[in-house]
């Protein structure tokens, strides 16, 4: 199910950015927009994309480490110990 709401949230991501990109290109060839503009304002979305990716990751690690601690569940690191006992 994460696997594919990740997908999901993936597609729609890159339809944004194709249409995003689309739109530029119009303001370009029109003369509204320069392009270093574009370029400046695509590579903004890039690394704030990268950001937003990187803190997402770390929201599901906590996510995850709660739902296994609310489980009882065994670690790699609790099974390593107890098999060194």
């Amino acid at each position: 199910m994460l696997k594919e709401l990740m997908y999901t949230g993936l597609g729609g991501a890159l339809l944004f950015k194709e249409r995003v990109e689309e739109e530029l290109k119009k303001l370009e060839e029109k003369g509204k927009i320069s392009t270093s503009d574009t370029k400046s304002f695509l590579e903004s979305l890039k690394t704030k994309g990268e950001n937003e990716e990187t803190r997402l990751k770390e929201e599901i690690k906590t996510a995850i480490k709660e739902v296994i601690e609310e489980l009882g569940l065994a670690t790699k690191k609790d099974i390593e110990e107890a098999l060194k006992k």
